[in-house]
């Protein structure tokens, strides 16, 4: 089966469009709302002036997203397999939000004296460095109705797959469980997003917004997608604890080397591994898992995609083009990243590869 194949004309029929858009377009403005009146503590993100002050209330609006989804499929409201059934649609209207979105952003900063000039770059890469609409950094937002949607769209598969078969599968329980936590962790972890590359330093335009409202949602759900009506072998006990075991070392790996990166910026002399931390001039951390790796984040993150992709078993390479794509993407970011390290810290840089030899890889890269 191809995905052309799971696509029936009426898929994309103009009610079946017009009503994408419009769970799409209520689903944006009801979390822009829910960013602007739920409480939330403020932070400025550090890096060029000009950012916004934004406030970090994703984790309460996950809350309510989460518990509004299970009331509803509960109570008998709606059923969340409707997501899985307008996933065609759904995908056209979420590109057409992301050129309108973009379009608009290039539009709205054209007489900006500081804005990239030419198209490429003013719309590809974005004019604004922290676009605000209402008080609202529509940077850090996009992120809401991306990893919320993608976690709406995980959840209408399990959905799905309960109301054609009558049963979750096991595959389907150990993606559910790891999709879920992974979502919940970034909205936990939100405070440390404010101090990523991603929000500091890069514009806000096309790349970004087609990332957070079409990549993430429709291209990170796509083991869950194909789980649904999986005809291959069932996915064994045993295969399911090494696979949970790969999750787990991941997840500790990701989550745990952007931790302690984020403890030391706050508090320099923060224990890491039981001990103070230890760095370089006060700059650069070389305890814990950045004393081993440079990047070894990114590693977890990989080792996190590919469990994703293996409770799929290997039936079809088409779940594994998830992990296949970010381990291209994230090798080029590290090596960006090293470039970009280079030339801010110098001989410095220099001195921390000396004590950090390995990039993603101990002993191997």
């Amino acid at each position: 089966m191809t995905l052309l194949d799971a696509i029936p004309p009426s898929a994309l029929s103009t009610a079946a469009l017009l009503e994408a858009a419009a769970l799409l377009l209520a689903f944006v403005v009801a979390l822009f709302v829910g960013s602007m009146v739920v409480p939330g503590r403020r932070l400025t993100p550090t890096g060029p002036a000009g950012a916004q002050r934004t406030k970090l209330n994703g984790l309460a609006l996950f809350a309510i997203v989460v518990a509004a989804a299970a009331i509803g499929q509960v109570a008998g409201w709606f059923s969340l397999a409707t997501l899985h059934t307008r996933f065609a649609a759904l995908f056209v209207a979420a590109n057409v939000f992301a050129f309108g979105l973009a379009g608009w952003l290039y539009w709205r900063a054209a007489r900006e004296r500081d804005a990239p000039a030419g198209f490429w770059r003013g719309f590809f890469l974005g004019r604004e460095l922290s676009p605000a609409w209402f008080g609202v950094d529509l940077k850090l937002f996009s992120y809401r109705p991306s990893l919320m949607g993608l976690a709406l769209l995980n959840a209408s598969f399990a959905v799905a797959q309960y109301e054609t078969h009558g049963e979750l599968t096991l595959a389907m329980t150990v993606y559910q469980v790891f999709a879920f936590l992974y979502v919940l962790n970034y909205f936990q972890f939100e405070y440390g997003m404010v101090h990523t590359w991603d929000i500091v330093s890069e514009r806000f335009g096309w790349m970004l917004i087609w990332g957070d409202y079409v990549l993430v949602p429709f291209f990170y759900c796509i083991a869950g997608w194909w789980l649904v009506d999986a005809a291959g072998p069932p996915l064994s006990p045993w295969a399911a604890a090494a696979i949970v075991a790969l999750f787990v070392f991941g997840f500790v790996l990701f989550r745990g080397a952007n931790g302690q990166k984020h403890r030391f910026r706050q508090d320099p002399d923060t224990r890491i591994w039981g001990r103070t931390a230890e760095s370089l001039d006060g700059r650069l951390l070389v305890s814990g898992f950045w004393g081993v790796g440079r990047h070894l984040n990114y590693t977890g993150e990989i080792c996190v995609y590919v469990a994703f992709a293996l409770t799929t078993g290997f039936a079809s390479f088409v779940p594994y083009l998830l992990p296949a794509w970010l381990t291209v993407l994230l090798v080029h970011r590290a090596r960006r990243d090293e470039r970009r390290c280079r030339a801010k810290y110098g001989a410095l840089w220099e001195r921390y590869t000396e004590r950090a030899r390995f990039s993603m890889l101990p002993y191997v890269y």
